[in-house]
């Protein structure tokens, strides 16, 4: 008998690349599929030819199958053994009936074992180096938290002052959100370390320019908890880099292109807009007599300071420019996303500030003027923000925003836009999409075929 048309069982070798909550995607022998994490062995749910186009089609379907946040690169891909049944003449695999373990009735013949050879794969979770980046976070936190309540600059402590207060328990809010994100391991566990390195490169600047005060008045100027403060962000910094590198996975980054360029410019333009506006004075000040007289001043400008307190606040402007672009170049988007957000969240708490600063009391020693002067003479002070002050928070706004917009449109692009063709093949239905570019939002690149 001719073995023309005849179906042969052959065991085909399966790599599963990410795994999610229930669903696994990887390569087989001459396609891209999908498997559920329960039985890695059988057939693939769902197939793809063996292309980049392939590729990125069944990573749509994959994130749309699977849990948000449950989808994670595995360090050492899984190789599982399929069985296949492809019919002659026709490639790729093929559907086979899943043997039962149910004992046979004794002379009837029944479904009979099979043996799946699968290697142990756990799901990703949280190594001992995520542990310890955690572990840095958690410490700097605590010395964070502790550094709020003694002298923290010209004898003042930080939880004595509300408009210093708010922005410091935001920083420490940020770090122990990626603290928590990493110890959840998966793909939060990247997402919290890129939170806490963007939180982490931002407020650099603004500790510097806090120790730069103590530069220039001396050391009397600097109190415990400047110290403790410049400890826990040195911290959570080692923390969130550590984070970093151990979850580092098939992030990348690539030129603006197409459609993508104008994103990209929004958020670039947003951010030279942020840092410009950072500079210039925030605080407007008017003096009133009883008799009607006015005078008024401004204060904040950047380059009113000491030099090492200059420079600290440049540090901000650069960084945040420098942060923001590579955020709008960073793929996965959600990744980017998680670095603009950790970047973004001490310039917020920047905004809230001096919005907190306008309602407490301003001393007439502003103007030169003692309280016991200024009293005598009937004299009141209000308190205000300048234009540049309400420009700022409009290209902090405006970069919430355009982020914000990026991710949505990546979400929807898999089932509205990214994936328009739906055709049928050999191996069942399939979607086509055109080759992206390498900054492409619809997924990490395919994996490399082995030798």
């Amino acid at each position: 008998m001719s073995s023309k048309g005849r179906a042969e069982t052959v065991r085909d070798s399966v790599t599963i690349s990410y795994r999610g909550a229930s669903y696994g995607i990887g390569r087989g022998p001459n396609f891209y599929g999908i498997w559920t994490v329960a039985e890695p062995g059988s057939q693939p749910l769902a197939w793809w030819p063996d292309t980049a186009d392939g590729w990125y089609a069944a990573w749509a379907r994959f994130t749309e199958m699977e849990v948000p946040g449950t989808i994670a690169p595995l360090a050492q891909p899984v190789a599982v053994a399929q069985s296949a049944a492809p019919v002659a003449g026709v490639g790729g695999p093929q559907p086979v009936a899943v043997a039962q373990s149910a004992a046979p009735v004794a002379g009837v013949g029944g479904p009979q074992p099979v043996a799946v050879a699968q290697s142990a794969a756990p799901v990703a979770g949280v190594g001992p180096v995520a542990v310890v980046a955690a572990a840095l976070l958690a410490t700097g936190v605590a010395s964070g938290i502790v550094g709020l309540f003694p002298h923290y600059l010209n004898g003042a402590s930080l939880a004595q002052q509300p408009d210093s207060l708010v922005p410091h328990v935001i920083y420490l809010a940020v770090w122990s959100a990626s603290a928590l994100l990493i110890l959840l391991g998966g793909s939060r566990l990247r997402m919290g370390a890129l939170l806490g390195t963007g939180a982490s490169l931002v407020t650099f600047g603004l500790f510097f320019a806090d120790a730069g005060t103590a530069m220039a008045g001396g050391a009397h100027v600097m109190g415990a908890g400047l110290v403790l403060g410049l400890v826990g962000w040195l911290a959570c910094f080692a923390g969130s880099v550590t984070a970093c590198v151990c979850s580092r996975g098939s992030d990348a980054f690539g030129k603006p292109r197409g459609p993508e360029l104008v994103p990209f410019l929004a958020l670039t333009l947003a951010a030279l807009g942020a840092a410009a506006a950072f500079a210039p004075s925030w605080d407007s000040y008017v003096l009133q007599t009883s008799a009607g007289a006015r005078d008024s001043l401004t204060a904040g400008n950047v380059f009113s300071n000491p030099a090492p307190v200059i420079a600290g606040n440049v540090m901000v402007m650069v960084v945040l420019v420098a942060v923001v672009v590579a955020a709008a170049l960073w793929r996965p988007i959600l990744h980017g996303a998680a670095l603009l957000a950790g970047a973004l969240s001490p310039m917020i708490a920047q905004a809230i500030s001096a919005l907190i600063q306008i309602g407490e009391h301003t001393s007439p020693t502003i103007f030169g003027i003692s309280s016991a002067e200024a009293a005598r003479a009937g004299l009141t002070i209000t308190s205000g923000l300048t234009l540049a002050f309400w420009i700022y928070c409009f290209f902090v706004l405006a970069l919430t925003a355009i982020g914000g917009a990026a991710l949505l449109a990546v979400h929807s692009s898999p089932t509205d836009r990214a994936l328009p063709a739906v055709q049928r093949s050999t191996y069942g239905s399939y979607t086509t999409v055109a080759r992206p570019t390498e900054l492409s939002p619809l997924g990490p690149l395919p994996p490399r075929q082995k030798d």
